[in-house]
Parts: structure tokens; sequence; C-alpha cells
């Protein structure tokens, strides 16, 4: 395959290097510390069974949903292997 003036390992650096940067970024969101018992948004009782499955839970799944909704439009633009960025 041509790839121009590029390694021929570029285009896999470029794949494995947007995988890291996602990964490290859902990380970076993950709870740390000690569960909470009830949920910070709305006091209801966090289950046991989340707490242990979800160490530093602090929101109910209800609250929890609502919250990431927002995330729900993150753009997944791998800016590094850009065409337009190459052509310029």
């Amino acid at each position: 395959m041509a790839n121009g003036w590029a390694r021929d390992d570029a285009v896999q650096e470029q794949i494995d290097s947007s995988v890291e940067e996602a990964v490290e970024r859902v990380r970076s969101r993950l709870p740390t510390g000690e569960s909470r018992t009830h949920c910070e948004e709305c006091g209801e009782l966090i289950p046991e069974a989340r707490r242990k499955a979800v160490p530093g839970v602090r929101f109910c799944v209800p609250c929890q949903s609502e919250r990431d909704e927002p995330m729900g439009g993150v753009s997944h633009y791998n800016r590094r292997g850009s065409k337009d960025s190459q052509l310029r």
C-alpha cells in the first residue's frame, strides 16, 4: 500500500496512539477511593453490589446515567491521522 513519504509503521503508530489516548481518557474518569453508601445527587441508597463492582462509586445508576449523557457527543476524531492535516 502506497503511503507517500510515511514510514511503513506510521499508520499503525497513529492507530495505537489513538487507542492509548482513548483508554487514558476513560481511565481518568473512573472513580477512585471508597464508595459512597448514598448517592451524592439524590441521596438514594447505592446497592452493595454496585459499590463492590465500581470502587469509588458516588452516584446511583439513574443519576450516573444522566451524568453520562452529555459525554455521548464526544468526538472520536483522530487528529493525528487526519487526511486533511497531512495534505497541508
